[in-house]
């Protein structure tokens, strides 16, 4: 009996541990095409939604959004928008991908240390799985003020 109240106290406490996993922080996003890693984006909280602005760009820190008005550098660039937490995931966010200048539906959530990121279109989507950012040479920004891109 008492083993079985010890193993019920350790679920209950290791899904309420999981259910608090944060999706704030540094992660690296990995291009689809090569499997290489490719940005730094940084997911902050501001007045109750989250955002994510790529911090670092890991091999042409110049690029530009080419298929946006004005051509914005890509570094600094807010891509991940209004996001809202509903219980595990993060969910009715939009994700600006700024290679094509495509705006999708966006959804976010924990899967063990990664964060997947699903982009989409009404129920049709893609996943990527975004690795935390572990390098040390990078350090978070203070003070986030979200700025959408002009689309």
């Amino acid at each position: 009996m008492k083993k079985g109240i010890l193993f019920l106290f350790i679920c209950l406490f290791s899904m309420s541990a999981f259910a608090k996993e944060p999706i704030e922080g540094l992660w690296v996003t990995i291009d689809d095409e090569s499997g290489e890693a490719k940005s730094v984006v940084e997911i902050y909280a501001y007045q109750g939604q989250y955002y994510g602005r790529i911090v670092d760009l890991l091999k042409n820190k110049e690029a530009r959004a080419t298929r946006l008005p004005h051509q914005p550098k890509i570094l600094g660039m807010d891509i991940i928008w209004d996001l809202k937490k509903d219980g595990k995931t993060f969910e009715d966010g939009q994700i600006l991908d700024p290679k094509k200048g495509r705006v999708y539906g966006c959804e976010v959530w924990r899967k063990g240390e990664n964060l997947i990121v699903r982009g989409k279109i009404a129920f049709l989507g893609r996943n990527q799985t975004w690795l935390p950012y572990k390098e040390g040479k990078l350090t978070a920004q203070k003070d986030l003020i979200p700025h959408k891109p002009e689309i």
